[in-house]
């Protein structure tokens, strides 16, 4: 039976059919209006209605760019959306008619490449995605890890730069301050010395421009650069990159892993995991959220 998946991101909300094997049938999205909780409902609402079917799954699988709680009932904060102690759940629940299984977006695009993409045949898994934010994701023995409180795995803010950049987690420094979509085009602005769009910048790497090439490469050595801590604490058998971000490749790849060999002392004397790019682009989430309400205690702790 075919299930929902819904991914509620920082700019764009997407609903897919998706089926069992983790194929999109369908795809609509539209963009999120992130300062208006409400209006996120109404957006969601609209999107499903366009899939209704009654042989569809009655529980949908949510992702949410947010900090949860351990119930996967309430968003604590989304340093990109405006929810503070908000109850996503049950408020999509009432709009929906249907039964909701929530979860962190990243968890679920992580959960989608270690059940049907680049993570599957390994046990243990982590994985980044570079997007609007830096999201994060561990996959441990078949469970996800979601820490005590349900907001662990929040790789994207790791700190990178003490006394660094000010985050919309409330913490200096962060990763997503220094390696996300949004920081890539300020990377870019900057070196250009004028503001640069997201899809200019895209053009630009695309042509091999050496100064879009260079803001691609600010980006890589500080994931690389968190990745020598994380890697410390999680020990994956392999690394995942996905998010839109991860689109470059090899070409975002390559810093990532010069930082992280030049940086990371036990290199030479124990495995290492792989860094490889996310199969399942930008569906990541939407395949994710389905899976876990297929099955949501398979990723339960």
């Amino acid at each position: 039976m075919d299930t929902l998946g819904i991914d509620i991101g920082g700019t764009k909300i997407a609903v897919g059919r998706v089926n069992p094997s983790g194929d999109v049938l369908e795809l609509q999205s539209e963009a999120t209006p992130s300062d208006d909780p409400a209006a996120i409902i109404s957006v969601v609402t609209q999107l499903v209605s366009r899939f209704f079917r009654p042989t569809l799954n009655e529980t949908v699988g949510v992702a949410a760019a947010a900090f949860l709680d351990a119930d996967r009932e309430t968003v604590y904060m989304a340093p990109n959306i405006a929810w503070r102690d908000y109850p996503l759940r049950s408020s999509l629940e009432n709009a929906l008619g249907r039964n909701v299984v929530l979860e962190n977006d990243a968890n679920a695009a992580g959960w989608a490449e270690y059940s049907h993409g680049a993570g599957v045949g390994h046990s243990s898994l982590m994985m980044l995605t570079i997007g609007t934010g830096v999201g994060g994701a561990i996959v441990e023995q078949g469970r996800l890890y979601r820490g005590g409180f349900g907001a662990g795995a929040e790789l994207g803010h790791t700190v990178v730069e003490y006394g660094g950049k000010m985050c919309g987690c409330g913490t200096r420094g962060c990763v997503e301050q220094y390696a996300s979509g949004t920081a890539l085009v300020a990377h870019a602005g900057e070196l250009l010395g004028r503001n640069v769009s997201p899809t200019e910048l895209t053009e630009l790497l695309l042509a091999g421009d050496a100064v879009a090439r260079e803001a691609l490469n600010r980006v890589g050595t500080y994931l690389g650069r968190a990745l020598v801590t994380l890697v410390a604490i999680v020990d994956p058998e392999i690394i995942v990159i996905g998010g839109g971000v991860s689109a470059a490749g090899e070409l975002l790849l390559s810093p990532i892993r010069q930082e992280f060999e030049q940086t990371y002392g036990p290199l030479a004397s124990r495995p290492v995991p792989k860094i490889v790019v996310a199969s399942l682009g930008n569906n990541a989430g939407v395949v994710g959220a389905a899976a876990l309400a297929r099955s949501p205690r398979r990723a339960a702790p």
